[in-house]
């Protein structure tokens, strides 16, 4: 293991290191600023979230540039708000002793004005999100025709939230001749893309396996019915007294339910997604990094740049689209040397996705079983006990002692522990006394579940499909916006080209004809029906239905459509906005709004983004 001073840094930096307490360098740091100070080159870095990669770009440009000239030297471009304060503030630590170095971050959400004055008093590193950067540029408020060293910091994350376009037209006023460095926690094959078009010969710097996991977090998974995933949401956290997490939901809506849900039952907990203010933003993260929240419920838009340390669970409420932002949620934990774990919730049908994970991140997430009610009662009086022999005795106390002591005398010492516990104890006993095992019934038996579904539930038909832009997961989460169910009654979604089919459980068939009686979606009207068998393939259409209608019953020619004249077979309204649920805007997952503008907050991947091909993880139409 080799010392900051064998890197080469110079004697300003080292007295940064040295007042910051940093001993050793990381692996990326060891990697990279040797490189970065011996020549000016391009380089590709992936390493993951937590791994030290601030410093390993911050102190070679810090060290490489001019701090006479007010010139614009360097340009770091960050996916987010929260991630660039935070390089800005790592920067200016890092340049302390470094005298005339002015680092100044370039954001959405704070005043234009501010910023281009003090870029205007001369800045030589700018730290920017793609937004608000091309916009100053396009106002000509900077100036980056002179950098020499430019810096793509978590570039995967930049692509997923569609600022591709904004990094192209930004990097188009910068010289050919800059010295490009591309730091990334995974590799998929649009940064491949971005290092080609933008990059000359670069260097490769591999911490780990190209997009696998950091070997300090541990992964595991808990089968449970779609009725129970809350339940076991709670479980887990009371199974894990010191719990200091992020959960993860795919929907702006849901984070907010599930938010409010455990704020109700006296946990710790606060929502981030992108219907939040940025003032009730920096309130709710002020909140977390002090502790105060304990359990941060986030859509993955509204995570990005978060960099709180000590972080010990993520947990996944339910997966994501794309398995790349498995790997980014997971990388919130496991940081800066620390162990983590990272749970995820899955139902029977999810499961399928645990194997296209594990091959991913080439790691085993091992199956775990949900703790019973008496198993998490003696977990947290185990803890409660560590607690009160580890607690510093606060002096204060003496002068109220006398009267407390007096009160207890008549108890022994065993009659004071028993009834010091038993407040605690009461507390979990009495709702976990009547609970039930929450763990899947069907995981050592999966024909089971499937028995159970064709006996007890029903398939319907609804005349749209990938026409409209549907792929399994969009109609699911349509479906469930507008009927008003949880995501696990909807199961065996099949999306063909024009049409669909779905189950849900038979108590919930009057509820969905109920509901799409005369239903119209921007002036169309969507038709469901129940149908008498499941489709198998594309071909075929998808069997009859109840009510068949003349026309045959291949390719789904027979079936009837209920339109109004503005209609059209196919579905050709608001053609290209995908999931553009006027009536239900909770139903849009965050950043995936028709709208092509996007902003620092992210909007809707418009590059790279496979959530938007039929199928999600396996690509299959069948769920």
């Amino acid at each position: 293991m080799k010392t900051f001073q064998e890197l080469g840094l110079n004697e300003a930096l080292l007295k940064a290191i040295e007042d910051m307490g940093f001993e050793t360098p990381s692996e990326v740091q060891e990697k990279a600023i040797p490189i970065l100070l011996e020549k000016d080159t391009d380089i590709v870095s992936l390493a993951q979230t937590g791994t030290g990669k601030t410093a390993a770009f911050g102190f070679p440009m810090l060290q490489k540039i001019d701090s006479k000239s007010r010139t614009t030297q360097g340009l770091i471009l960050s996916p987010t708000r929260e991630l660039c304060l935070q390089i800005t503030q790592e920067l200016k630590n890092y340049s302390k002793h470094i005298k005339g170095v002015n680092v100044v971050a370039i954001y959405g959400g704070a005043s234009i004005t501010d910023q281009a004055r003090a870029v205007k008093k001369g800045a030589q590193i700018l730290v920017a999100t793609p937004g608000r950067m091309q916009d100053m540029i396009r106002r000509r408020l900077v100036d980056v025709s002179k950098i020499e060293y430019c810096v793509l910091d978590e570039a995967d994350e930049m692509l997923n939230m569609g600022f591709f376009e904004d990094i192209t037209e930004i990097l188009s006023h910068t010289p050919d001749e800059k010295s490009t460095w591309l730091f990334s926690a995974t590799m998929p094959k649009e940064v491949s893309v971005i290092a080609k078009k933008f990059m000359y010969n670069p260097e490769e710097i591999t911490v780990g396996t190209k997009n696998a996991g950091t070997k300090n977090v541990s992964h595991e998974y808990y089968k449970v019915s779609g009725r129970d995933r809350y339940p076991a949401l709670r479980r887990l956290a009371d199974a894990n007294p010191d719990i200091f997490s992020v959960v993860f939901c795919r929907t702006k809506r849901d984070t907010q339910n599930v938010a409010e849900k455990l704020i109700e039952d006296g946990y710790n907990a606060g929502a981030l997604h992108g219907d939040l203010s940025q003032n009730q933003r920096d309130l709710v993260m002020k909140s977390f990094r002090n502790k105060q929240i304990q359990m941060l419920v986030a859509t993955d838009v509204a995570a990005r740049g978060i960099d709180v340390d000590n972080i010990t669970h993520v947990i996944h409420y339910q997966l994501p689209d794309e398995i790349e932002t498995y790997t980014h949620r997971s990388g919130r934990t496991g940081r800066a040397g620390n162990q983590g774990v990272s749970m995820i919730i899955v139902t029977q049908s999810e499961s399928r996705k645990i194997r296209a994970i594990e091959k991913k991140i080439q790691l085993n997430i091992e199956m775990k079983k949900i703790p019973t009610g008496m198993e998490i009662c003696e977990t947290q009086l185990y803890s409660l006990a560590q607690k009160i022999k580890n607690t510093t005795v606060n002096d204060d106390i003496f002068n109220y002692l006398p009267k407390v002591e007096a009160e207890l005398e008549d108890l022994s010492k065993e009659e004071l522990i028993q009834r010091l516990v038993s407040v605690e104890f009461a507390r979990f006993h009495n709702y976990y006394k009547k609970s039930k095992d929450l763990n899947s019934k069907f995981e050592d038996n999966p024909s089971e579940k499937t028995k159970h579904n064709k006996k007890e539930s029903t398939r319907y038909f609804i005349n749209v499909g990938e026409r409209d832009d549907y792929n399994w997961m969009a109609l699911k989460d349509f479906l469930k916006a507008t009927l008003e169910i949880d995501t696990d009654d909807i199961f065996h979604v099949d999306v063909m080209e024009s049409f669909s089919f779905f189950n849900t459980p038979n108590s919930l068939q009057e509820k969905v004809l109920a509901k799409f009686t005369d239903f119209q979606l921007n002036g169309r009207y969507i038709n469901v029906e129940v149908s008498e068998k499941a489709p198998r393939g594309r071909s075929g259409g998808g069997g009859k239905r109840k009510n068949f209608r003349k026309g045959g019953d291949s390719g789904g020619g027979g079936y009837k459509k209920k339109f109004n004249s503005s209609g059209g077979s196919g579905g050709n309204y608001d053609r290209g906005k995908r999931r553009s649920f006027d009536n239900n805007p909770e139903s849009k997952r965050e950043g995936s709004s028709g709208s092509s503008r996007r902003s620092d907050s992210g909007s809707k991947p418009k590059y790279g983004s496979k959530g938007n091909k039929p199928g999600g993880f396996g690509r299959r139409s069948r769920k």
